[in-house]
């Protein structure tokens, strides 16, 4: 199996955009194209969920290859849920470790404001299972909520930790001038305030509105390469060392215990077995918090901390800019956003841009080793990557 490299990386901003969808796919590329030097795509990979039921487009991955000029280039989609992107990375990774094609384009978009947050809501609620869920309501934030109540009987975390990992990662996003929610809060004004109930108000008990993430619009791209064409570009060398993916039962309430994350946990150990590195090895990691919970939870079955002390690292800082393992300093789903098609790929953009040490003022000091995860449906489908700095 080859080497892989991140050789390009792009990214639109996360918020509201007027574009059509195949456009707000294709820019990034661009981007991507320029940052390398590349000009010559020998496939692409598209990343999406709602293109067909929210903005009426479908063949988006054409869509984009023409939008580009890239015919006759190949070209598909890649549809996973939340992990649509973590999975067309890995599809790219694996056409240039086989040595089906030395350069190959990987992006996600989606325009998700396209309609309201309702029926937002409903489009990722179709992840659930159709009979045993769907039909009767069940949606992501009320699987999270429970998913949070049971974390807490049974480990200690308070809805103040989770306004903790809201409060920081919306700081980390004020850094990023890309991201979709540029506010700074506090834990005082979001929990304690007279304001609070008003402002930030119950979802699904005990997860606010301000352990949610946002619906966006946006799109991300990385070019992924041999290592003979990564060293050509000049550019500082990134290599995409490990990848893992692992699904779980469909249904929440037939896994055997509700509180683990099994998909993140083998996903997670399967990118770190291939890359060859150990949790204590990673020095900047994103972890996919559409919910405050899961960047707590999703840091303690990757291995960066014991089972049921997530929260206290929180407490201890060891999670912010300039703590032992920076998460999220893009802003994570929380504050950068959450377009799902392309939140796989914003994660791998963002380490490769850590990892080349161009992050400016997020930037982690002396980051070489890096992790991301991407997390479909309510942990059904996970994938994990690790990157390497050189």
């Amino acid at each position: 199996m080859r080497e892989v490299y991140v050789a390009g990386i792009g990214i639109t901003s996360f918020s509201r955009l007027e574009f059509p969808l195949s456009e707000i796919a294709a820019y990034p590329v661009m981007m991507a194209m320029k940052d390398s030097g590349l000009k010559d795509i020998e496939h692409l990979y598209v990343a999406n969920m709602g293109g067909g039921r929210v903005n009426h487009q479908t063949g988006l991955a054409s869509a984009v290859a023409d939008t580009l000029s890239l015919t006759p280039s190949g070209a598909e989609l890649i549809e996973n849920g939340p992990a649509s992107g973590g999975s067309a990375v890995k599809q790219g990774f694996m056409a240039v470790a086989s040595g089906m094609h030395n350069v190959v384009a990987v992006t996600g978009a989606e325009r998700m404001r396209e309609v309201n947050n309702l029926e937002a809501t409903d489009l990722v609620a179709t992840l659930t299972h159709p009979i045993a869920e769907y039909i009767y309501g069940v949606t992501l934030p009320s699987l999270a909520g429970m998913f949070t109540r049971l974390y807490m009987d049974r480990y200690g975390v308070t809805d103040r930790h989770l306004a903790m990992v809201a409060v920081k990662n919306q700081r980390h996003a004020l850094r990023n001038e890309f991201a979709h929610i540029q506010q700074e809060i506090t834990v005082e004004g979001i929990l304690d305030s007279p304001e609070a109930m008003t402002n930030n108000p119950y979802v699904a008990a005990p997860l606010r509105f301000f352990d949610c993430c946002p619906v966006s619009d946006g799109g991300a791209a990385v070019i992924l390469t041999s290592r003979e064409v990564a060293e050509a570009t000049g550019r500082p060398l990134v290599r995409l060392s490990g990848v893992g993916q692992a699904s779980d039962t469909h249904c929440v309430h037939e896994r055997e215990d509700p509180t683990e994350l099994l998909a993140v946990r083998r996903a997670a150990a399967g990118a770190m077995e291939m890359a060859g590195v150990e949790p204590s090895d990673v020095d900047v990691a994103e972890l996919h918090d559409a919910f405050t919970i899961l960047e707590i939870v999703e840091s303690e079955e990757a291995g960066f901390f014991p089972k049921g002390e997530g929260h206290l690292a929180l407490e201890r800082g060891d999670t912010e800019l300039g703590g032992r393992l920076p998460i999220n300093v893009s802003g994570g789903l929380k504050g950068r956003g959450h377009p799902v098609g392309a939140t796989g790929i914003a994660q791998v953009y963002e380490i490769a841009h850590q990892l080349r040490g161009e992050a400016g003022d997020r930037q982690v000091e002396g980051a070489r080793v890096g992790f991301t995860c991407n997390f479909g449906g309510f942990g059904n489908n996970v994938v994990c990557m690790v990157l390497a700095g050189e």
